[in-house]
């Protein structure tokens, strides 16, 4: 009880000379049943991370409050119910369970230390598309843990693995083209990609930071514009660009569910600190037994997938392929496929022969003598 009538006195000493704020300069603690509501902005300064126990509140029905100082403050239970934002300007931690009410928690985007920092697997609830963390909050725990990140009035989760929660783990949701970033000091170019990509996002980013190896998932809704890189998710991937070789890689698809409007896809296992940044791809490539086909021919003379691949093709002397359009015409054949074809029509039905195919998928078979016959889809772009 004593500690609750000294933050009560400090707290008026400070509405008498007209300031609107807690100011924390000494060693401020709760305890379990301890309920304490914050409807100003808060300086820390002083010891606020020690709490046993108790709720802390911060409300304002009609507009924004603000945490900042020297010093985190973290806090056992905390419960935010502010119209127009939590916005913070220092670190701020929870140690039990957080709960979002009414608005968003806000911390800037270009200082990734000011975080909401969930500590020993804290949970959360609440979260929406109005509700959410708009820039960086951390994890450390023993658990799998989703970041409740967004932008733009949208809730985009990134999740992580248990492993990378051990050593504390970031991360941060942008809506913006990664050709522009506005809080990165170098942008990430999505023509620049590896091999075994065929087009990069240009709509969305996660940013995430941690020094273990995880599988992490992303997820997207009708905004991210998932038809544009791919018709089929089977050929969706998590890339991210590579510090060192500055491009985008396929970080690949351990699983994915939804559909092209709503979904998640997991990654194969990486380390976040090797990449800046990580968003949606497309590949290029299957793995079919012996051979690696890559789906994918922009023949726009770059060398990079100028012609149909299928590598290990040469084994298998013994081979034809056939390629047809969208509506079943067969718009290339070749027995002893040699890796040659670069998307001209060799003339079937209305197709011209010697022209240029347009822009679209088409449909390959490839047969194999004395095995079974393998069928999948390919894109052109030019």
């Amino acid at each position: 009880m004593q500690k609750v009538i000294y933050i009560l006195l400090f707290f008026l000493s400070y509405v008498s000379v007209g300031q609107t704020i807690f100011c924390n300069f000494g060693n401020v603690q709760t305890h379990p049943g301890a309920e304490i509501g914050f409807h100003i902005n808060i300086v820390n300064n002083g010891d606020f991370n020690e709490n046993d126990g108790g709720q802390v509140g911060f409300y304002n029905p009609t507009g924004s409050l603000t945490i900042s100082g020297d010093d985190r403050p973290v806090f056992h239970d905390m419960l935010i119910d502010v119209r127009d934002d939590l916005i913070l300007d220092v670190a701020v931690g929870v140690t039990n369970f957080q709960e979002f009410i009414t608005g968003r928690v806000e911390t800037p985007r270009d200082r990734i230390n000011v975080s909401l920092d969930y500590l020993n697997d804290a949970p959360y609830l609440g979260e929406n598309d109005d509700r959410y963390v708009d820039g960086y909050a951390s994890i450390t725990g023993l658990l799998d843990f989703t970041f409740p990140v967004g932008d733009d009035f949208r809730l985009r989760p990134i999740g992580i693995q248990s492993q990378a929660a051990v050593n504390t783990a970031s991360g941060a949701y942008f809506f913006e083209d990664p050709n522009f970033p506005n809080f990165f000091p170098t942008s990430f170019d999505t023509s620049s990609f590896d091999d075994l990509l065929f087009g990069v996002s240009t709509f969305e980013f996660w940013d995430l930071n941690g020094d273990a190896e995880t599988r992490v998932t992303l997820t997207w809704d009708d905004n991210s514009n998932i038809p544009t890189l791919v018709d089929d998710l089977e050929d969706l991937r998590v890339v991210g660009w590579d510090r060192n070789l500055e491009r985008w890689v396929n970080l690949g698809s351990f699983a994915f569910s939804g559909d092209l409007d709503n979904g998640q896809i997991t990654s194969e296992l990486f380390i976040p600190d090797n990449y800046a940044v990580l968003t949606f791809g497309t590949s290029d490539i299957i793995l079919d037994g012996d051979l690696e086909i890559f789906t994918a021919v922009s023949p726009n003379g770059d060398n990079l997938n100028d012609t149909f691949i299928i590598q290990g093709i040469a084994q298998f002397p013994n081979n034809e392929l056939s390629i047809f359009n969208r509506w079943g015409v067969e718009v290339y054949n070749k027995k002893g496929y040699d890796n040659s074809w670069a998307g001209i029509s060799e003339g079937r039905a209305t197709i011209v022969k010697g022209e240029e195919l347009p822009v679209g998928t088409y449909y390959y078979v490839l047969k194999i003598e004395g095995q079974k016959d393998r069928a999948g889809y390919l894109y052109i772009n030019r």
